[in-house]
């Protein structure tokens, strides 16, 4: 027999040969085909939320543990977040993880197991009412701080009545009025609000005094007998009250819907008394403290202000003393304030004499101007003639035909209209008219700057042999004096006899308008 020999394949060497990948998908296949849908019960183990926000947790019994998953967008949905040793019902559909041969379950929601139905109904409606805002704090309302009256929702045969009365007669003793209802049961929903609703319809002067607080007290419970306080009738009342309201609901781990609608939520019935009213003799030695210390205060601080008043008056200089040194600088000013005017008279009679308008400048700019308006009336007459006889030769080169005749009487009265168009009289007028204003202004100035406005203040010019005298020695060295006056010029002769001159001769007359 050959070693070499070929025996052929063995039994059951023919079977199909699977891929892993194979395998895998026919598993997923059958797990998701046969569990498409459940709902397991478990307790949550651990629980990981990765950075893509997808939720890795564990729920197990007492002998098995279910790998879940929650996808991102799933968690978002979730009504509530498992938490480690939370027993949940979760739903969902199987599915695995090929990469590491492991089945799971995708979860889709999360309801706590037991009193779940009612936890995830009273969820849901929590919600619904927060996003009307009706849980908002802004709607809440602070509490008085010590009402009138107290308005009080509850059984009025339970102890939670008794409580509440002996609380409020050892604090603070304040008028309250029982609004009977029962706090468990199918009417308890409908009757508290009822009486929540009573309360905020009573009128502030009617027969029954309207109450400045509201307080709705049970005792504890189970969820299903503090179920009435979860009604949505219920949360919609305290919500819409307009007198401030505190709920105690229950006990201290015990929270129901009013308490998020309420102004202020009381762990008992007691604790909500104790809210509603301060102890009296606390306030009556805290007034005490207070108004000692407001006594102790401003008697210290008077006395403080006192020894600073003092102190401050023994550092004050005698009014004498202050007013001493003003007084003295007054009379000093006062007795240089003469000096002063006089040296600021002379000093601007300096300035005016130097000034570049002096009256010799402005005469001779009124004498240059009165000079070229001569000149210019002086040739006027000469150029008219010579533009007539200008006229006159260009019109007689023209050939006087009738259309030639026409065309030049045409051009000419355009021509003239042109002119007489440039030549209006307001714009002939208003060139002459500044030059006019100009003239008076100077003439103005030249008043002004003359001496002669000095010599009609009393003042007098004397001139010895024709030149001004300013001193003594000159008027004695002079052979005759002439002085001016306001009205007219007196000559002294050397006999002493003073002779009135003659009165100058009035100016020729202003030239006139050529227009």
């Amino acid at each position: 027999m050959d070693l070499f020999e070929d025996d052929g394949p063995e039994a059951g060497d023919n079977a199909h040969e699977f891929t892993v990948s194979e395998i895998s998908g026919a598993v997923k296949k059958t797990i998701e085909g046969e569990f498409g849908h459940v709902r397991v019960r478990g307790e949550v183990g651990r629980v990981t939320v990765a950075r893509t926000g997808h939720m890795y947790f564990d729920l197990k019994d007492d002998r098995s543990v279910l790998a879940s998953v929650s996808w991102k967008g799933q968690v978002s949905k979730l009504s509530h977040r498992p938490e480690e040793g939370m027993e949940v019902i979760a739903t969902g559909r199987m599915t695995t993880f090929g990469s590491q041969s492991r089945y799971q379950l995708n979860v889709e929601e999360v309801v706590p197991a037991g009193a779940g139905a009612l936890m995830a109904m009273l969820e849901k409606r929590r919600q619904a009412l927060a996003a009307e805002g009706l849980f908002d704090e802004g709607r809440k309302r602070p509490i008085p701080y010590l009402p009138e009256v107290i308005g009080v929702v509850t059984s009025p045969t339970g102890a939670v009545i008794r409580d509440i009365l002996h609380r409020l007669r050892d604090r603070f003793p304040r008028k309250v009025l029982v609004w009977p209802v029962a706090v468990q049961g199918k009417s308890s929903a409908a009757e508290v609000a009822a009486a929540i609703r009573g309360f905020n319809a009573m009128s502030a002067g009617g027969a029954l005094p309207r109450p400045d607080l509201l307080i709705v007290a049970r005792g504890g419970g189970s969820i299903e007998d503090l179920w009435g306080f979860n009604e949505e009738i219920v949360v919609r009342a305290a919500a819409e009250s307009a007198i401030p309201l505190i709920s105690a609901v229950g006990h201290e781990t015990d929270t129901t819907l009013i308490d998020h609608a309420s102004d202020r939520r009381a762990p008992t019935p007691t604790a909500a008394a104790e809210m509603a009213v301060p102890v009296r003799a606390e306030l009556r030695a805290t007034l005490a403290q207070f108004g000692a210390r407001l006594e102790q205060c401003s008697r210290a601080g008077l006395d403080r202000r006192a020894e600073r008043l003092r102190d401050l008056s023994r550092a004050l200089p005698r009014a004498e003393a202050l007013l001493m040194g003003p007084a003295q600088r007054l009379d000093a000013l006062d007795t240089r304030l003469p000096g002063a005017l006089r040296a600021a008279i002379a000093r601007k009679r300096i300035e005016l004499s130097n000034h570049p308008l002096r009256p010799g400048l402005v005469t001779r700019a009124v004498e240059r101007g009165r000079d070229r308006l001569n000149a210019a009336s002086a040739r006027l007459p000469g150029a008219h003639r010579a533009g007539l006889a200008q006229k006159r030769l260009l019109l007689q080169g023209l050939r006087l035909g009738p259309s030639a005749l026409r065309r030049a009487v045409e051009q000419e009265r355009r021509t003239l209209g042109q002119i007489a168009a440039r030549l209006r009289p307001d714009l002939v007028q208003r060139p002459l008219d500044k030059r006019r204003d100009r003239l008076v202004a100077l003439a103005r100035l030249l008043d002004t700057l003359s001496y002669k406005s000095t010599l009609a203040r009393g003042y007098a010019v004397v001139r010895g042999d024709g030149a001004v005298v300013t001193d003594v020695a000159a008027a004695q060295a002079a052979a005759s004096l002439e002085i001016e006056f306001r009205d007219g010029r007196m000559q002294v002769g050397q006999g002493g006899k003073p002779k009135r001159a003659a009165k100058p001769a009035p100016p020729p007359p202003e030239q006139g308008t050529l227009l």
